[in-house]
């Protein structure tokens, strides 16, 4: 009898530390953002009509064909006259950029997003656990990760990612380490830094598929900070609710859509093929199998199902009478925060996810107003949700990144408290949403035909 009452005794113990360290692992998974800080550079760098005009007439190798390629684009891209450029290619030294161009263009946004971040957190460099830094095309020696540690003087014992290559959704990636991350550390502090390194990597020769990225990255980015201390809970102005990340780059038309090469004149840069397209649907609809029962209520899940079910069974059920077959992702979503890459992939997106002109309206502004920002530009839109004080608490929001890989990279954040700090957008919020206007590109360079060539290869 005191044997099996020992045994009950101990299996008692077991269970109750097993559902302690059940619960204390729970807590650790919290991640909180309490806030973040986006780029703006100064006037003189703005890649208004003028500028853009002088910097494509640069380019010798273009042809008439080009010249009306890049004039269709630019046009049709989405990005207005106040986004910014690097030093290098604003000064017309875009074909011979310097270790000292690119390190200045990162130091520049890294240390000024920081700075602010710092003074408006009130959180000191020291107290920082963990930082990730990610910059895709550049990966200097020392890291980027050490350039922030030595600026301000950091522990010795931080725990540092410096993440290269990984696109325009590497920011998601980051959040996603960091949340990984926080199960093993209790009451951390973590600085994620997103951004791109753009003057290097200027395209100057005259494909294409090559030219658009040109037409479309500019300079920006932001640096975040995260806790999983539940004391600051009331500080936090968001709470990572889950996240969801998929990789195609097994699938050989998936890995190569995206690409850094040179062409065949030894000119370097950024490859974009008709297949990127297929990738980004393809990667988008596998992702969204894993993220969607997580972030919609089981009501809507089960509506799902009971319709798809019905409509498989008639099969003389019109197409008219299947809409409602469709996931209703505003049932558990208020906002979509949609990565700005370019028009056609914002309003594709919207398309496959049946998203209207208001749920769209901040990526399409983001664009607008800064342009491709790569990884950064996610932040951008979140600040232009919170601009316009549409974040209520208690609201929730999709973020969907797409980036070179393949990648599909969402995540779904809980607003903590409401939200109308004008932040990045201070100054110009008020002039937005912008009106469709004749695009003043096609005014100032539509003229361009054989003649006018001749004449701008010879100068």
């Amino acid at each position: 009898m005191e044997l099996f009452t020992a045994i009950y005794f101990l299996l008692l113990v077991y269970t109750m530390i097993t559902f302690c360290k059940y619960i204390f692992h729970k807590r650790n998974q919290c991640c909180y953002m309490l806030n973040y800080e986006c780029y703006t550079s100064t006037d003189d760098r703005k890649l208004d009509t003028e500028s853009c005009g002088k910097i494509v007439q640069r380019n010798k190798n273009l042809g008439l064909e080009e010249y009306r390629f890049l004039l269709q684009t630019i046009v049709s891209a989405g990005i207005g006259e106040e986004t910014y450029g690097p030093r290098n290619v604003i000064e017309g030294r875009e074909e011979c950029p310097t270790t000292a161009d690119a390190l200045w263009e990162l130091d520049d946004i890294i240390f000024q997003t920081l700075d602010k971040l710092f003074a408006s957190s009130g959180v000191l460099p020291s107290e920082i656990d963990i930082l990730v830094v990610n910059v895709s095309l550049l990966s200097p020696a020392p890291s980027l990760t050490a350039r922030v540690i030595n600026r301000y003087k950091m522990r010795e014992n931080i725990k540092v990612f410096n993440l290269s290559g990984m696109g325009c959704s590497a920011s998601l990636i980051a959040v996603d380490l960091v949340r990984h991350l926080f199960r093993l550390y209790n009451n951390a502090f973590a600085i994620v830094v997103s951004t791109e390194s753009i003057g290097p990597h200027w395209y100057c020769g005259k494909e294409k598929s090559m030219i658009l990225s040109n037409c479309l990255f500019r300079s920006g980015g932001c640096s975040m900070l995260l806790t999983n201390n539940r004391a600051l809970e009331r500080q936090a102005i968001l709470k990572l609710s889950c996240s969801v990340r998929t990789h195609l780059a097994a699938d050989d038309d998936a890995y190569n859509c995206c690409m850094q090469v040179e062409d065949d004149r030894d000119y370097r840069g950024f490859l974009l093929t008709k297949s990127l397209k297929k990738a980004a649907a393809k990667a988008l609809s596998m992702n969204f199998r894993v993220l969607v029962p997580k972030m919609l209520p089981f009501k809507e899940l089960l509506r799902y199902v009971i319709v798809s079910r019905l409509r498989k069974k008639i099969k003389s059920l019109s197409i008219e009478n299947t809409a409602g077959a469709s996931l209703n992702l505003k049932a558990g979503i208020e906002h979509f925060c949609i990565h700005p890459g370019g028009k056609a992939v914002i309003d594709g997106v919207g398309k496959s996810l049946g998203l209207g002109d208001y749920d769209l309206e901040p990526a399409r502004m983001a664009l607008h107003r800064f342009g491709n920002t790569s990884a950064g530009g996610l932040w951008y839109v979140l600040g232009y949700m919170q601009a316009k004080k549409r974040l209520k608490k208690g609201d929730k929001i999709l973020m969907i990144s797409l980036g070179a890989g393949f990648k599909c990279n969402n995540c779904v954040w809980e607003v903590l408290r409401d939200l109308d700090d004008a932040n990045v957008w201070k100054g110009c919020i008020q002039h937005y949403p912008t009106k469709p206007s004749t695009n003043p590109f096609m005014e100032k360079y539509s003229w361009i035909n054989d003649e006018h060539l001749s004449y701008i290869k010879l100068c």
